[in-house]
């Protein structure tokens, strides 16, 4: 079983969210149309995370693999759909309006976490949530006269996806599921070969399409299903909103991308919401473990002493007769 540790799961999140911000970035830079570089981004991705589970796995690997079930494959599938979303966004709308829209999984997996087991989330983080809304719908309102709204639109259901994904595999840790993410890469190709040219994959773009597959979407999406065992689907989102800010300095430094001024107004609107979740929700937590530890102290406080279990101890509200020590 897979027991809660926060440090590393934060780490391999945070690791995970720095691979994905690179997805704008590789392409800006892969003269290549979405098909194909989800042809050969799923198969370099797939054979690095085949790799990575023979290596953590040794022998056992074909019973990981066998060991897949409805819940893994459920995550498989919406990763690969995710992923399409995700790439043709990235080359139907700005960067900048994709990251903005992808910040708020951490709300969407509170909510999808909340429909399906019932846990309730804080007032912050639902007072959080309906700000990260309003930046998104800014978002949205500035896509509109550019021509931008079906990009948008597939990032919206890439988040969703995604969120789903993250409550999944929480739910389900003592299932497998670095498998399910291999099957996931792997998929992408033949759904897209159709629509894909493979050949383009070769010559001056070879090097760009392999770092592309396995070190900005094998490595983040690897970190990203092991990190999400170890902390809450919801934490894990909020620390791969690191990507936000990230993947727009990317193409901004890369090539001059910038983006539009209702896109920085949204984006920091949620990013705003992001942090304040994360900050607020941590000094809640602190407060309370503070307030249970006083409470703790004064019931001990309250408490009448123990009584000595020894045979034979006298109450101390009792006199003790003198023992003799004469003979008789």
């Amino acid at each position: 079983m897979a027991h809660d540790q926060p440090w590393l799961g934060g780490l391999l999140i945070v690791v995970s969210a720095v691979a994905f911000s690179l997805a704008g970035f590789f392409t800006r830079l892969i003269p290549l149309d979405a098909w194909t570089l989800l042809f050969w981004r799923g198969i370099y991705g797939g054979l690095f995370i085949a790799g990575a589970i023979a290596w953590l796995h040794g022998r056992d690997t074909l019973a990981a693999i066998r060991a897949i079930g409805p819940a893994a494959l459920l995550v498989a599938a919406c990763s690969t759909v995710a992923t399409i979303c995700f790439i043709n966004a990235l080359q139907l709308t700005s960067v900048a309006d994709v990251m903005v829209i992808n910040a708020t999984i951490p709300f969407f997996a509170a909510a999808i976490g909340w429909l399906w087991t019932g846990e309730r989330e804080s007032p912050i983080t639902l007072a959080a949530s309906a700000a990260a809304v309003l930046g998104v719908a800014l978002t949205f309102d500035g896509a509109l006269p550019t021509g931008r709204l079906v990009g948008n639109l597939l990032a919206l259901i890439m988040t969703i996806l995604i969120a789903t994904l993250m409550v999944i595999i929480r739910r389900r840790r003592d299932t497998p599921m670095l498998p399910a993410a291999c099957l996931s890469a792997f998929a992408l190709a033949p759904l897209v070969a159709p629509f894909a040219t493979p050949s383009a994959g070769f010559g001056d773009n070879f090097i760009y399409l392999v770092l592309f597959g396995a070190a900005q979407f094998g490595v983040g999406l690897l970190l990203l299903t092991l990190g999400t065992r170890l902390i809450s689907a919801t934490r894990s989102a909020l620390i791969g909103a690191l990507e936000t800010p990230l993947a727009p300095f990317w193409v901004w430094v890369g090539f001059g991308e910038t983006p539009s001024l209702m896109t920085c107004v949204g984006g920091g609107v949620v990013t705003a919401a992001v942090v304040a979740d994360m900050l607020l929700t941590a000094r809640n937590g602190a407060d309370e473990s503070w307030l249970a530890r006083i409470i703790s102290k004064g019931r001990r406080a309250a408490l009448p002493p123990p009584r000595s279990g020894r045979a034979g101890a006298r109450s101390p509200a009792s006199p003790s007769r003198p023992v003799s020590t004469l003979g008789t």
